[in-house]
């Protein structure tokens, strides 16, 4: 019994969901007494990256490399659904990241297999793979089974902790066909500036709503984020972005990112579903609002009631006294 798991790489480095993905597989395989392969495409030099997945527990690593692969295509599809197709998968796991939730569903109708979408937990029960995700805007979570041969799940990011365990490495070189042929190819991209965590990549999250009444309080935020230090990231509602207070890459909601931090911090967010869609399967959650009755201290670990203008100064400087700086 084989499980694939498919990683993903960007600017040459592998991203962190890549190692989720592969303890998640793992586990699975552990279970089941199966083994994980890893599937990795790229532009030349994309080999290089193997040995950090074995250190993770890919057996084999399927490498495709080519000019034409540095940028995502459709060609990874094609290349991913030929490994697929040639040989017998119990699943292939995806990281539910941008990519991934572009790559997944090429994939599954190329191959014309089932596709289990934002998975937040795996079990393996009575040799069936069992599948827990969210459903109506997270609501309520289904536990599903695919009826299928090869199984096709995506995992959402942050939720299923990367471990290591090495074992020995073989890689397989993959074909990468006729890249003329590719239907859809990335001309280029334009990353934001500067060097900070996505929002969807961040261990702590630190979300503004519509209370804080205008971009020119979002300073309060930043304070906070930067007295918490490096691992910490700035999101919005989706309030915010469509009034054009911060760009469209921080908001997190159901039309916005998926996040699912160690720590998730509320500020002035009422907690509409749309929101809660996007992170109520972080691990912790403080909530900071001024209003007592707000739904966001339903879904909260922890409440504060008080007006950000007060509160967040005082914690960002407690913050700083606790660290000594």
């Amino acid at each position: 019994m084989k499980l694939l798991a498919v990683a993903e790489q960007r600017d040459g480095t592998l991203r962190k969901v890549s190692f989720e993905v592969v303890s998640a597989a793992r586990a699975i395989a552990t279970e089941l007494g199966g083994t994980v392969e890893a599937a990795l495409v790229g532009g030349p030099g994309t080999a290089s990256l193997a040995a950090d997945l074995a250190r993770h527990g890919a057996a084999v690593v399927h490498v495709a490399e080519h000019d034409a692969l540095s940028l995502y295509s459709d060609g990874y599809a094609s290349i991913i659904s030929e490994l697929v197709r040639g040989d017998d998968w119990f699943a292939v796991f995806f990281p539910a990241s941008a990519m991934g939730k572009d790559l997944a569903p090429r994939v599954a109708a190329k191959l014309d297999l089932p596709l289990a979408t934002d998975a937040t937990a795996l079990a393996a029960e009575n040799g069936e793979l069992v599948i827990t995700r969210p459903v109506y805007a997270g609501r309520a979570f289904a536990k599903v089974q695919l009826n299928a041969e090869t199984r096709l799940v995506s995992l959402r990011p942050n939720v299923f902790r990367a471990t290591e365990k090495a074992v020995s490495l073989q890689t397989n070189a993959l074909a990468v066909g006729e890249p003329e042929t590719w239907r859809v190819r990335v001309r280029e991209v334009k990353a934001a500036s500067g060097d900070r965590l996505d929002v969807g990549e961040a261990p702590i999250v630190i979300s503004g709503g519509r209370g804080m009444k205008g971009p020119e309080n979002w300073h309060l935020l930043e304070t906070l984020r930067d007295a918490i230090g490096p691992s910490a990231a700035l999101g919005a509602s989706r309030a915010v972005v469509d009034a054009g207070w911060r760009p469209h890459s921080e908001q997190v909601g159901q039309t916005g990112k998926t996040v699912s931090p160690q720590l998730y911090i509320a500020v002035a967010i009422s907690g509409a579903m749309q929101h809660l869609a996007g992170m109520r399967s972080a691990s912790t959650i403080v909530a900071i609002n001024k209003d007592a009755d707000a739904p966001i201290f339903k879904v909260a670990d922890y409440g504060l009631v008080g007006d950000v203008a007060d509160v967040l100064p005082r914690l960002s400087e407690e913050i700083r006294r606790l660290r000594g700086d």
